[in-house]
Order: C-alpha cells, then sequence, then structure tokens
C-alpha cells in the first residue's frame, strides 16, 4: 500500500463542477483534496470561445478552466495531478487508490468525472474542432447565424440539437446512416415540419474538409458506396456521451447509459456521502454552469452531511 492521505471531503474530478466543489468545500473549512483525473479541467480546455459563462463576455476554455483552478487553490484546495484508479464505499471512511499509489480516505466524496463526447474517429474532424466541428448546439450554435449546417446521428439528441440550431442557421442537414430515425415519433415530427431541416439517409460523414474553419464534409451512401461532398459552415457531430464512471460500477447505482443516478433535484447518490455533480450525472443540460452548480450543491450537502454525522455521534457517546 502506498501513502494514505485523510481528507474530509475528496474530489474526483476537475472541470467546473469539481473545482466549484472544492471551493465550497474549502471556504467550509472541508480542507478538501482534489485529483484531478486524465482531462485536468476537463472538456473545457479544449473548447476556443466561451462566451456563455456568467460575468465573462468571452474567454478561452482553458483559461476559464485555469481560473477556476487558480480560485481552488487559493482557498485552500489540496489538487493532486492524478488519476483514481479504483474506490470503496463499502463503508466510511471512503477509500480511493490513485495510478500512483497514493491511498485517499475521505469522510465524503464529490464525483466530478464528467463525460466525454464521442466523436467520429475522422483526422479533420479533430483539427477542426473548435473551427466549425463541435458536440454542443447550445454551447456554440451561436456562432452559426445564417449558416449551413449539419448534424450527424439519429437519436434524440441528434433531433434535439438539429431543432435548436434552427434558432440561428438558415439551413440545418441532419444526416443519419440508415433509413430512419430512432428518435421518438413527437421529435421526428417536429424535425420533418422545420422548413429549414433537409434530412440526407443512408449516408455516414467521411471526411471534413476546410482549413481554418469548415468548408465542407465527405458523405458515404451506405448502400452504393458512392462519395459525395456537401458545403456546409460547421458540423455538429450528436451520436452521444460516454460518463466517465467505469470505475464507480458496481459501487453505486447508474442508469443504462452508464450516468450515476442522483435524488432528484439533489447531488445525493444511493450511498450516504458520495455525491455526484456536473456530465457524469447531468445529460440533459451538459452547461459548465449547470455543472458548476451542481459542484456548489455537492459541497454544501457534504458540508451538511458531516455536521449531522458528527451531532449524531456526539449524543450517541451522551
Amino acid at each position: 500500500m502506498g501513502d494514505v492521505k485523510r481528507t474530509k471531503l475528496l474530489i474526483i474530478g476537475s472541470g467546473p463542477a469539481g473545482y466549484t466543489a472544492a471551493v465550497y468545500g474549502a471556504r467550509a473549512m472541508l480542507n478538501p483534496v482534489l485529483v484531478e483525473g486524465l482531462q485536468p479541467g476537463g472538456q473545457l480546455t479544449i473548447t476556443t470561445d466561451v462566451e456563455n459563462w456568467p460575468g465573462e463576455t468571452a474567454i478561452m476554455g482553458p483559461e476559464l478552466m485555469a481560473k477556476l483552478r487558480a480560485q481552488a487553490e487559493h482557498v485552500g484546495t489540496e489538487i493532486i495531478s492524478d488519476i483514481v484508479a479504483s474506490v470503496d464505499f463499502s463503508k466510511r471512511p471512503f477509500v480511493a487508490v490513485a495510478d500512483s499509489g497514493l491511498v485517499i480516505e475521505a469522510e465524503t466524496v464529490v464525483i466530478a468525472t464528467g463525460a466525454s463526447a464521442r466523436w467520429l474517429g475522422l483526422p479533420n474532424e479533430t483539427r477542426l474542432r473548435g473551427k466549425g466541428v463541435s458536440a454542443c448546439a447550445t454551447c456554440d450554435g451561436f456562432f452559426f447565424r445564417n449558416k449551413h449546417v449539419a448534424v450527424v446521428g439519429g437519436g434524440n439528441t441528434a433531433v434535439e440539437e438539429a431543432m435548436f440550431l434552427t434558432n440561428f442557421a438558415s439551413k440545418v442537414t441532419l444526416i443519419h446512416r440508415r433509413g430512419e430515425l430512432r428518435a421518438d415519433k413527437t421529435n421526428q415530427a417536429r424535425l420533418f415540419a422545420n422548413p429549414k431541416v433537409e434530412m440526407v439517409w443512408n449516408a455516414t460523414v467521411s471526411d471534413v474538409r476546410g482549413e481554418d474553419g469548415v468548408s465542407a464534409i465527405e458523405l458515404t451512401d451506405t448502400q452504393t458506396g458512392a462519395v459525395r461532398a456537401l458545403d456546409v459552415d460547421g458540423l455538429f457531430v450528436a451520436i452521444g456521451h460516454d460518463p466517465a464512471t467505469q470505475i464507480f460500477k458496481g459501487q453505486l447505482r447508474m442508469d443504462e447509459e452508464g450516468y450515476i443516478l442522483v435524488e432528484p433535484g439533489t447531488p445525493r447518490t444511493d450511498v450516504p456521502g458520495v455525491f455526484a455533480a456536473g456530465d457524469v450525472t447531468d445529460k440533459l443540460y451538459r452547461q459548465a454552469v449547470t455543472a458548476a452548480g451542481m459542484g456548489c450543491m455537492a459541497a454544501l450537502e457534504a458540508e451538511r452531511f458531516l455536521a449531522h454525522g458528527a451531532a449524531h455521534e456526539t449524543r450517541e457517546a451522551a
């Protein structure tokens, strides 16, 4: 066993949820320990302009995360650059073991490991990410006013993203690899009734073209193999997200997609003293500001849990 560190509050993961939980936890004198994880700062570190963060007209994603991290450290959070490899939530104190061998014993835990968008796996898709390629219409739709954008996917997320984009774009082309959508019928009816939406059936996106921004996408017909170009100004990939919850399986209740289930309106999991915040439990909003709000809630819940637990132990001792 490696070195052992003890804390009242362990935060697993960074990003808006983790750093905000750290700020509130530190201000509550819980002396939190935050383990950053594989991608310190979360998905915003690979985002360019952020224009929907309160108080910032425009800020780069990595800069915003650096500010949040600095604030968490300033108020007293101990930040560890490591990855939690395993956890044991069967009894308190909870135990987390990091890749380095460090063992952390914690009275409460906030899980803020986030979720990552599924991508198509195209080389130019990665190169043009943030330059016309996106996985979040709510985040980036504003930048495509009066432009032609494409959405790839066939489920409710893809349909909802396409419908949202019609508020800004002059035309939205939804591309699906099959001949019918998986989205529910109500969403499909709304989509098909919108004059700004055009469907491309039985096609996959096989490449993204452009130098400093998206200029076109390459479509491959799934039935004939024929390849053609479609001129667009942006591509939104809406084929789902994967929550980073692998190490918590068997420890916490999750839904069929691996998102951690919490008590409605709270960050409480089914294990008292363990809380979840941000995209690891939220598959509806997926916004930095909502993740931060949930991080705040989780830290406040941890503080209350510890206060009530201490009061109970005092009464039992008497």
